[in-house]
C-alpha cells in the first residue's frame, strides 16, 4: 500500500519539486521562516502528488501499453480508479488550502500548476510535440513559488527563476523523450520537437540548453531585482551549464539512447546544483 501511495503521488519527482520551492523560498526569505518553510514543503508535495495522480488515472489505459508504466498501481490493477481520485481530490484541497496559508499568490499559482498539468499537458501528449511547452509551464513554477511564498509578490525575481527552470525543461524531456522513444511510441505519445530522433531535435536540444546557461547567469548582471549572483558563483553555475551543454552536442553527434540518457542525468545534475549555488550564494556573500 505505501509503495502503491508512492507511485501514484511519484514521490521522488515530488521531493524534487519541494526541493526547488524551498530552494525558490531561501533565495527570496528576508528571514527564514520555519512554519512557512514546513507549510510550503507539505503543500507543493501535495500540489505534484495531486498533478501526478490525475494524471495517471487519465492515462491509465496508455499506461499499460508502456513497459516503464504498466506496473503502475491502477493499469496493474492494485488501485482502483476511484481510489487514486479520492487521493488527487484530496491532495488539491490540502495543496491549496495550505499554501493559501502562506498568502494567497502561491496558493494561486500551486492552482494553476496543477490545471496546466492536468487538463492541459496531460490530453496535449497524445496529441502534439508542443505538450512539451506547456508541460514546461507548470513544471517551472516551483522554483518561482518558493520566492513568491517568501515575498508574496511576482516580480523581475521569480520572473528570472521561472525563466531559468522553463528553458531547462526543454532538453530535460527532450532526452527523455529520446531514450524512452519506442516505448512512449507504445503509448502514442509525441514528446520529441520534430516526431523523430533526428538532427534536427538534437540541435534544438542544444539550442534551449544555451539558453538556460544564459539565463542562469544573468543574475550576476545586476538587472534582476534582489536577485543576485556573484561572479564565483556565476562563474560555477556557468561551468555546470557548460558540462550539460557537451551531453547536448554529445547527443547531437551520436544520436543514441545511452547519449540521450548522459544528457538527462546531467540536466538532473545541473539544476540540483545550480540551485543549491544559488542558496549558499545569498547566504555568504
Amino acid at each position: 500500500m505505501i509503495s502503491d501511495f508512492k507511485d501514484i503521488t511519484k514521490m521522488r519527482l515530488s521531493i524534487s519539486v519541494v526541493f526547488s520551492a524551498i530552494a525558490g523560498y531561501l533565495l527570496g526569505a528576508i528571514e527564514v521562516d520555519a512554519y512557512t518553510l514546513v507549510l510550503l514543503a507539505f503543500g507543493g508535495y501535495f500540489m505534484v502528488g495531486a498533478s501526478n495522480a490525475f494524471n495517471q488515472i487519465i492515462e491509465k489505459d496508455l499506461d499499460a501499453l508502456m513497459d516503464r508504466t504498466k506496473d503502475r498501481p491502477i493499469p496493474a490493477g492494485r488501485m482502483s480508479v476511484r481510489s487514486a481520485f479520492i487521493i488527487a481530490t484530496l491532495f488539491t484541497i490540502a495543496g491549496i488550502t495550505i499554501l493559501y496559508v502562506i498568502n494567497e499568490r502561491t496558493a494561486m499559482y500551486g492552482a494553476i500548476s496543477i490545471f496546466l498539468y492536468t487538463c492541459v499537458y496531460t490530453p496535449l501528449k497524445t496529441k502534439t510535440p508542443l505538450s512539451v511547452f506547456v508541460g514546461a509551464i507548470p513544471g517551472a513554477i516551483p522554483f518561482m513559488l518558493g520566492w513568491v511564498a517568501a515575498r508574496n509578490d511576482f516580480g523581475i525575481e521569480p520572473g528570472t527563476l521561472f525563466a531559468l527552470q522553463f528553458f531547462w525543461q526543454f532538453p530535460h524531456f527532450w532526452a527523455i523523450g529520446w531514450f524512452l522513444f519506442e516505448d512512449y511510441k507504445k503509448g502514442g505519445f509525441y514528446m520529441l520537437p520534430t516526431g523523430k530522433r533526428d538532427k534536427g531535435t538534437a540541435v534544438q536540444t542544444i539550442m534551449y540548453t544555451v539558453w538556460t546557461i544564459l539565463v542562469s547567469i544573468v543574475p550576476v548582471f545586476g538587472v534582476t531585482g534582489d536577485l543576485k549572483l556573484s561572479i564565483v558563483a556565476a562563474v560555477i553555475v556557468f561551468a555546470l551549464g557548460l558540462i550539460m551543454l557537451y551531453y547536448a552536442f554529445e547527443l547531437f553527434k551520436k544520436r543514441t539512447a545511452k547519449a540521450a540518457k548522459q544528457l538527462m542525468l546531467s540536466s538532473v545534475t545541473y539544476i540540483t546544483l545550480l540551485q543549491i549555488v544559488y542558496v549558499v550564494d545569498k547566504f555568504i556573500r
